[in-house]
């Protein structure tokens, strides 16, 4: 069986070189085939020779397109990303910046929403052309396959080496957050990649409970809101198995849902703990960020205040696919815990929404169905794609293009003649 995977991975990585239509079909086929029934170590194999190709400019885009989402959907039956993780954040990097140029150009040559990726057409290649002149190919092949690399991404994102290699490297971060930032309001699947580049951005925090005065500084990753942060504190910090803090025990279903399992449908509400708040006095918003929490000489600083009124919020990780935890470094000494109290803002009643008022004027009999504080000046979170696609970016493969028993389907297109190159050309 190894010795046939091995064959089948050669064929197509042979066809993807040859740019051959008629043999890369059957070599993903096969590939798909035999990938759940081999070692986790000969998938990783796989996709260490995957990573030259997906590094190189002299495929076809199409072929390169094609190529990552195999690894991405690879790396989704527990394969490690390796290399090829890495590779394709640079190849998002690239072809992002194309796909921006192309969606400004439409901006620019009579406005409107640009077409979908896959339904590119000559058109609009002639359109943009009228502003990008000779690079208006580059870009428009770029736009065609941006949606491919997007899911790709997100996946290789989901990964915590992959985070820590993104930390490493500021400025790929930087050019992945600021063209996530341009294309998420185009695609949808960009507003998760952000958030996850986000997450990669705080992994430790400086925790101060204000009702005992003490302080601990945490390590965290995989933490894509601070809803899972503050359910998670609570997890290490309350009560006789974690840090001895006052307060309700969390129910062990939630935090189980924000590290690794399912939501349990008998425990999917949480009963909230503390009003989260930061060291100048502002509110920590519940659908914010880790990353976003202000920092005082590069650390986040996490007030825990007594709430004001009950909040509620439903469990589960707004990133299904990524596995969070939290654990407690340390407990800072009482003269550290006075010295970073003396840093940070006295406790003030929180900021108030109409929704605040709402909840407070809520009866105590009344069930406790509430919703985390909601900014408003923060615009609705967009759904999750793992939980929602978008149409288009995981259509069921047809029935020649079988993905066998394990492995997620690919994407419309991938693996048929017609996604190596555009229609129009």
């Amino acid at each position: 069986m190894v010795d046939e995977f091995r064959a089948a991975f050669q064929a197509l990585i042979d066809a993807s070189v040859a740019t051959d239509p008629h043999q890369f079909p059957p070599a993903v086929h096969k590939v798909y085939l035999l990938a759940p029934q081999i070692p986790v170590a000969e998938r990783e194999l796989a996709l260490e020779a995957l990573a030259p190709l997906l590094a190189t400019d002299h495929a076809a885009p199409g072929i390169v397109a094609d190529l990552a989402v195999i690894a991405g959907a690879l790396v989704e039956t527990g394969t490690d990303p390796g290399p090829a993780g890495i590779e394709i954040l640079h190849l998002l990097r690239t072809m992002g910046k194309g796909a921006i140029a192309f969606a400004r150009a439409w901006e620019r040559t009579g406005g409107g929403t640009p077409p979908a990726p896959e339904a590119v057409t000559a058109d609009a290649e002639t359109r943009v052309a009228a502003d990008l002149g000779p690079d208006a190919p580059a870009a428009t092949m770029c736009w065609w396959t941006i949606q491919r690399h997007g899911l790709a991404a997100k996946t290789m994102l989901a990964h915590s080496e992959v985070r820590a290699h993104i930390r490493r490297d500021p400025s790929l971060h930087a050019e992945l957050v600021a063209i996530t930032n341009q294309l998420s309001d185009l695609l949808t699947e960009f507003d998760q990649i952000r958030t996850l580049l986000r997450m990669a951005e705080a992994t430790s925090a400086l925790v101060l409970d204000r009702a005992s005065e003490r302080g601990f500084r945490v390590l965290f990753d995989g933490i894509g809101d601070n809803l899972q942060l503050h359910t998670l504190l609570a997890d290490a910090l309350i009560g006789p198995h974690g840090q001895g803090l006052a307060g309700h025990t969390p129910d062990p279903r939630w935090s189980a849902s924000y590290r690794h399992a399912p939501v349990d449908p008998e425990a999917d509400l949480v009963h909230g703990w503390w009003n989260l708040v930061a060291h100048d006095g502002s509110w920590v918003w519940n659908e914010g960020l880790p990353a976003e929490i202000p920092t005082i000489d590069g650390e986040h600083v996490l007030i825990l205040e007594t709430p004001t009124h009950p909040r509620s919020w439903k469990a589960g990780r707004r990133h299904p696919q990524v596995r969070g935890w939290l654990e407690v470094e340390s407990e800072l000494s009482a003269e550290e815990a006075h010295r970073w109290w003396s840093r940070v803002a006295p406790a003030e009643n929180p900021p108030t929404t109409h929704q605040d008022e709402e909840e407070a004027t809520t009866p105590p009999t009344a069930p406790a169905t509430l919703e985390p504080p909601t900014d408003p000046n923060r615009p609705e979170p967009a759904p999750d794609p793992e939980a929602t696609p978008p149409d288009g970016t995981r259509a069921t493969p047809s029935p020649t293009a079988d993905t066998g028993p394990s492995l997620p389907p690919l994407p419309k297109g991938v693996s048929q003649s017609s996604g190596w190159g555009p229609a129009w050309r």
